[in-house]
């Protein structure tokens, strides 16, 4: 979905300012509040916004260890040992990847035996061949959207046609 400037900033403050009102938002762009809603409204109808709840941190809630753990499958169990992902509470996010292994996980822990004993339930899922894990050291990049979003607004995001403009 293409977005244009009006868009963009609308998006930069949902972001920066999630707790600030329709109201607020149209004072500060200068454009009316029905004009600010139906963009959200189309925004959240498009799937451009696909939450507006708090962003919550693991280390926060006592799981400061963060690894991702590649999962290898037996060939036709994907979607059953991706089901049994989803029971495990200390996996935050799963993706099913190509290249080494079938799955990416990303899983919390409270600290190293933790993660083992995460580990140790994963290796013992029916369709689990082995699994690879990664900590992560420090975050280097947090999760984000509004530079992508930005660079899309400026034209840097615009899909090249071959041989056209």
């Amino acid at each position: 979905m293409a977005v244009d400037e009006l868009d963009t900033r609308i998006l930069r403050l949902l972001i920066e300012q999630p707790r600030t009102s329709v109201r607020e938002y149209a004072r500060v762009l200068g454009v009316a509040r029905g004009t600010v809603q139906a963009r959200i409204d189309r925004l959240e109808r498009d799937g451009v916004i696909t939450a507006t709840g708090p962003v919550l941190s693991p280390a926060a809630l006592g799981h400061p260890v963060l690894a991702f753990v590649h999962v290898e499958v037996t060939q036709g169990h994907l979607d059953e040992v991706g089901d049994a992902l989803a029971a495990v509470p200390e996996i935050v996010e799963a993706f099913s990847i190509t290249g080494g292994g079938d799955l990416l996980t990303r899983v919390v822990a409270r600290d190293a035996g933790h993660l083992e004993d995460v580990i140790q339930r994963l290796i013992q899922l029916p369709g689990v061949v082995r699994t690879r894990t990664e900590i992560a050291l420090r975050e280097r990049v947090p999760h984000r959207m509004l530079p992508l979003v930005e660079s899309m607004s400026r034209g840097g995001g615009a899909e090249r046609r071959p041989g056209g403009r």
